[in-house]
């Protein structure tokens, strides 16, 4: 299902975000004297977008209820829930997605090992 893979990637790609939905930016004169943040990236903004529109109340942050149509997030949800108030936040997402790309890149390694007749590596 085409949805539900792009709605996985919300979990699953690595976004850093400068402003998260739900957290205040600094005021103006604060953020004129700073350097400018680097633009987000495609994959940046994706994410962003697909978390917006998995946040059906507009509060910044997923429930149980919100993603329980989509069984791979479903089963991500206790996971990546990390203070455990059963809502997932932006943040967490991205702390979820590094988790999950490192875990990723050391599987794809670890095959690569093994393809390259290392038989000490295992996948």
């Amino acid at each position: 299902m085409k949805i539900s893979m792009a709605l996985l990637a919300v979990l699953g790609c690595s976004v850093a975000l400068a402003n998260p939905p739900g957290v205040a930016t600094a005021p103006a004169k604060a953020a004129a004297s700073t350097p400018a943040a680097a633009p987000l990236s495609k994959g940046e903004i994706k994410a962003m977008q697909e978390f917006k529109m998995l946040d059906f109340n507009g509060d910044g942050k997923l429930s149980r209820s919100e993603v329980v149509l989509f069984p791979r997030l479903a089963a991500a949800f206790d996971e990546a829930d990390t203070d455990h108030d059963n809502f997932v936040s932006y943040a967490e997402v991205q702390v979820f997605a590094a988790k999950y790309r490192a875990e990723r890149e050391r599987k794809r390694a670890a095959q690569a090992e093994v393809a390259s007749g290392n038989p000490a590596a295992k996948p």
